[in-house]
């Protein structure tokens, strides 16, 4: 059990003749493996699997470790290294690496750090064949995101990513460019750098929605590529779901604007943790009030960030558990003078009770495994109605940072997409009641004419796919699932496919729309080294 092959094998349950069998992870294919056949079949298999990834390095040790030795394997390992370690080109000539690889084995073809960049290269254009071969055979729509950054050394970037749910209805999410963007950055230069990526890939014509945060220059971009690919046809509805705004970045902008006027408590608060963190004495000082009051110091203090409100959220609500420690610090060091009064740490509580459901949303859409499109309308619901019940409260302060958020919120509100609207609908636990719901709380005493509006666009919306509505009709006239279940709509959509074959299609398109654009972001954040500035 100790063989490498078992890494690439799933172990089986006894069958009725009690002989042990394993599956291969990658084709499914089983067979016996009782600790007296050995590992051999195993081995032969995994050689010849049609399912086997040749980017994958756990296969490609495995087959090093046979007899014989493929000097082209190896160098396809070593160039899958140098990308997954982020290491020199020019490690493929140090003198300490050569002498290792030269001892495993005289002779082993090395190579030069030109050589290693072309490897790099070569790998890059047949994985970037791969992708495009996987796009051409999709079924459904693909949705897009985009954002563009500036280098720290001023250069541009652009990063380009699709979203789809592919034939084995698994969500999926492909960056398909990361490149130069040279300036300017305006309306028509982003339309025309996209036009050309569109074309390059062989997706204008499969195209749903594409997803950008609220600069100006964007919305001009999508006017030209929306008219642009209208006059090929190539858009549903003639685009009318087209343009979808970054959902975090609006949430954002309105949480900032409930902090414009934050209460004094939390400047006591920033600054008594930065007085905290001014040296080491004070921090084993502080540290000492944590274990004298029963407070776990590992915990730590978090100092908040002006540019990212959820860290302001994060600096309070680390504070809060330290109160008692911050209170015993004001008795036995004078020099301490911002700690909160009773009073202000109640304040303090009461604002990061009512930044939490922000914060919660925040993680939630913001996930590298970013969420299906049918968890938004619950999300905005849920905010919004935490900014009602605070306008009715008796903090002053609060009601006055939820004036000011609900404001910002109903002016983007406008704004936001009603297929997000439709996605939800497609939620079995939801369908069309829950967003009757959100509606009379949105728009209030002219609730009844957007339903219909909604509807009317639903009805349309499902004509593109099918003709007749009556799939439409016999989901919505079925009765909804229990809210309380866990429910992956992935599954229930493939599993109901071939009840509702136009309105399933009409799912996979929809609920593969990314609701923010931090799918494209995260792809930056994983690049170590690459300072970037957002523009």
């Amino acid at each position: 059990m100790t063989s490498v092959v078992w890494g690439h094998y799933e172990m089986l349950p006894n069958t009725s003749d009690g002989k042990q069998k394993c599956k291969c992870k990658k084709c499914g294919t089983t067979y016996l493996c009782d600790s007296k056949n050995g590992t051999g079949n195993l081995r032969r298999h995994l050689e010849n699997c049609k399912k086997r990834n040749m980017r994958d390095i756990g296969q490609l040790i495995l087959q090093t470790n046979t007899e014989s030795f493929d000097h082209a394997e190896f160098r396809d390992l070593f160039t899958a290294s140098i990308i997954m370690h982020d290491l020199p080109f020019q490690c493929v000539e140090w003198v300490g690496l050569r002498a290792v690889l030269l001892y495993l084995r005289r002779d082993l073809q090395l190579i030069s750090r030109n050589t290693a960049r072309n490897d790099c290269k070569k790998l890059f254009l047949k994985e970037k064949c791969n992708l495009m071969e996987q796009l051409s055979k999709v079924t459904s729509r693909i949705c897009l995101t985009s954002d563009l950054w500036t280098s720290i050394n001023t250069d541009g970037f652009i990063c380009l990513t699709a979203h789809y749910i592919d034939n084995d209805w698994h969500l999926q999410k492909k960056i398909i460019t990361f490149s130069f963007m040279p300036p300017p950055h305006d309306g028509i230069s982003l339309f025309e750098q996209l036009q050309l990526l569109l074309v390059e890939w062989k997706i204008e014509n499969k195209l749903f929605s594409i997803t950008l945060d609220n600069a100006s220059a964007n919305n001009s971009c999508v006017d030209y590529l929306k008219n642009h690919l209208n006059l090929r046809d190539a858009l549903i509805m003639e685009g009318a779901f087209f343009h979808i705004r970054c959902t975090a970045h609006i949430i954002n902008l309105v949480v900032q604007e409930g902090l414009k006027d934050i209460d004094s408590a939390t400047g006591k608060i920033r600054e008594s943790i930065k007085y905290v963190k001014g040296s080491q004495a004070r921090k084993q000082k502080f540290l000492d009030c944590a274990s004298q009051s029963c407070l776990d110091g590992r915990r730590g203090l978090r100092q908040d960030v002006p540019t990212r409100w959820n860290s302001t959220f994060l600096m309070l609500d680390s504070a809060i558990y330290f109160k008692r420690a911050f209170q015993h610090l004001e008795l036995v060091d004078s020099n301490y003078k911002t700690c909160p009064t009773s009073m202000e740490w109640e304040k303090a509580e009461e604002i990061c009770k009512f930044l939490e459901p922000f914060h919660e949303i925040t993680c939630l859409i913001s996930g590298s495994k970013y969420p299906t499109a049918n968890l938004y309308f619950p999300c905005i619901s849920t905010a919004y109605a935490e900014l009602k019940n605070v306008l009715l409260s008796s903090h002053q302060s609060l009601k006055k940072m939820a004036a000011g958020m609900i404001v910002k919120f109903e002016k983007y509100w406008s704004e936001f997409s009603d297929i997000l609207a439709v996605a939800v609908i497609l939620d079995p636990r939801y369908k069309m009641a829950f967003v009757e719901w959100c509606y009379q709380k949105l728009y209030a005493g002219n609730s009844n004419s957007e339903l219909r509006k909604l509807k009317l666009k639903l009805i349309s919306l499902c004509a593109n796919y099918n003709p007749r509505k009556s799939e439409l009709d016999i989901y919505l006239e079925e009765p909804k699932i229990d809210s309380s279940i866990d429910l992956d709509i992935l599954k229930f959509w493939q599993g109901n496919q071939y009840r509702f074959p136009s309105l399933s299609a009409m799912a996979r398109d929809i609920l593969c729309i990314p609701i923010t654009t931090v799918a494209s972001e995260s792809a930056f954040s994983n690049i170590h080294g690459f300072k970037i500035i957002s523009i």
